[in-house]
């Protein structure tokens, strides 16, 4: 498999969560906010996130840019890398079913806002986060360069280390008992050991 097939795979997977997203975020402009924690430090860890997740692999991919950090892997780390994309885009997908009006860019909570316990979310409290590991996964596999195959993880990863115990601090100010009970039984982005049980 080609170093541009890759690429070009990749970019595709880019589009289609860009794809996936677009209706959720035309809903949530309009729906009314109960609680609010976006700040300013949290703007800083999007941007961060959205140069090494978007801009630097989407650079790399349409330009020749970054070219002194290319390598090479062996061929069949192109088809773990389509593996890993292909269900961080279904991942996504799903997340955003189950969650459906809850959606929210940051840390806030919408009017009439519900705890959601079933789909992926019976398994795994946090399945958006972990659809954009995969994905970050998946870009430091299928894009060979040093710069723009790892940037996705390190881009990524202080925002959901600062982001999400203050997410899920919000969630037990808002839910109380009830989410309590629920993070008992689910894992953050891995499912609990015995978590398929009963289905």
């Amino acid at each position: 498999m080609s170093d541009n097939t890759v690429k070009y795979i990749f970019l595709i997977g880019l589009i289609v969560e860009g794809i996936i997203r677009f209706p959720y975020v035309k809903e949530y402009r309009k729906l009314e906010l109960h609680v609010d924690r976006f700040t300013s430090a949290e703007k800083i860890l999007l941007f961060i996130a959205f140069l090494g997740t978007l801009f630097i692999p989407v650079l790399y991919i349409i330009e020749p840019a970054f070219g002194f950090a290319d390598y090479y892997h062996p061929y069949w780390v192109g088809w773990a890398g389509i593996a890993a994309l292909s269900f961080s885009v279904w991942l996504f997908w799903r997340s955003h079913i189950d969650l459906g009006k809850s959606w929210s860019p940051t840390l806030q909570i919408m009017e009439d806002h519900e705890l959601k316990t079933y789909g992926v979310y019976r398994y795994i409290r946090h399945p958006m986060y972990a659809s954009m590991w995969l994905l970050a996964i998946a870009q430091g596999l299928l894009l060979q360069n040093w710069v723009a195959g790892l940037s996705g993880l390190t881009g990524f990863f202080p925002l959901y280390v600062l982001r999400v115990p203050r997410e899920e601090k919000m969630m037990i100010e808002h839910f109380g008992e009830e989410y309590k009970k629920y993070m008992k039984s689910t894992g953050r982005i891995i499912p609990r050991s015995g978590a398929w049980k009963g289905t």
